[in-house]
């Protein structure tokens, strides 16, 4: 990854990490004068957020380690083990508590409301402190999927830098939740029972747990192994079997090692007539030209396979649903 794509990053989670520490008091304190249990739920939101944040300066710390010994392909998986455990923070400290809030106030006994007031201008700043993180998010998510040539919603299912993609979700969830809580807090006062304050608990809840399951569904593709962008493999695949040594591509294996960074595994079927001398400098002019045409390509291993090696064939059709290489 660049210095200046982690820089980006790094700001990004910043913002985020400081609005949320920021109006995660705002809320707790008008959440305890009040009585709201949708702010306090939304304090638990906040909370949930900037341990979050904390877990993704951890994940892009960690995961720039260079590769050693013990680790060959580098650290680059970290960012995505973290950004799990992110994930599953954002479940544990704050949807289980809006869930506990939401019950406790719709089942419980109703208690007085006072000084409801307080909510709305605490409300109002979370947004606007929450909107400046939101900003820098999406516009670092619109730089990314305009240089990868992806819709949002592409690349949010598929993130190359779960960072960006978890602080985008989480900003987007908590504008919703601060839209959420101001209703609920409204139909308390104007109706004067609680049970409204504890739906929008609820509602905060649900939204936490749906936001978790899309980052943590995201890492767990990227952690299990997931091949780069088809796109790229198409590319890699046709600029080989136009290499005059090259006769044709048996099989391509790819998977994201980091961020910007992918294992790429070529069986090619060289030309008969090419030597042993000759092969050993075509694998090495094409592991130059590779990576000169793609920087992303951070390790490349290149064997020679038979395209008539037929139990090749089978296994790659059963990965693909077709072969590769044609007869």
């Amino acid at each position: 990854m660049s210095d200046k794509k982690q820089g980006e990053s790094t700001l990004t989670v910043m913002l985020a990490l400081a609005a949320n520490v920021g109006v995660g008091v705002l809320k707790l304190i008008a959440g305890l004068l009040t009585g709201s249990s949708a702010l306090l739920s939304e304090a638990a939101h906040s909370a949930g957020d900037s341990t979050t944040e904390v877990l993704l300066l951890v994940a892009q710390r960690r995961s720039q380690r260079p590769a050693d010994r013990s680790h060959p392909f580098g650290y680059g998986k970290e960012r995505y083990f973290w950004s799990l455990l992110a994930a599953v923070a954002i479940f544990v400290s704050g949807a289980a508590f809006s869930f506990y809030q939401g019950f406790h106030t719709i089942f419980g006994p109703e208690e007085a409301s006072s000084n409801l007031w307080i909510n709305y201008p605490v409300l109002a700043l979370a947004a606007v402190l929450e909107g400046i993180s939101l900003r820098q998010a999406a516009r670092q998510m619109e730089a990314e999927t305009k240089r990868l040539r992806l819709s949002l919603g592409a690349y949010v299912r598929t993130p190359r830098d779960p960072t960006v993609n978890s602080v985008l979700l989480e900003d987007s969830a908590a504008m919703i939740g601060l839209a959420v809580a101001a209703v609920g807090v409204a139909l308390r006062q104007v109706t004067g029972s609680t049970f409204w304050d504890g739906v929008a608990s609820l509602v905060i809840g649900l939204l936490l747990l749906v936001v978790a399951f899309v980052l943590a569904r995201a890492c767990q593709e990227l952690l299990i192994g997931r091949q780069a962008d088809p796109r790229l493999i198409r590319a890699i695949e046709a600029w080989l079997e136009q290499q005059p040594e090259v006769d044709d591509v048996v099989d391509l294996l790819t998977m994201m090692t980091g961020t910007d960074s992918i294992l790429l595994g070529a069986r090619v079927d060289f030309v008969d007539s090419t030597s042993g001398a000759e092969l050993e400098e075509a694998c090495v002019r094409l592991d130059v030209e590779l990576r000169e045409k793609w920087p992303a390509l951070d390790e490349i291993f290149i064997q020679p396979t038979s395209r008539k090696d037929a139990n090749m064939r089978r296994r790659v059709q059963q990965r693909y649903g077709e072969a590769l290489a044609e007869e």
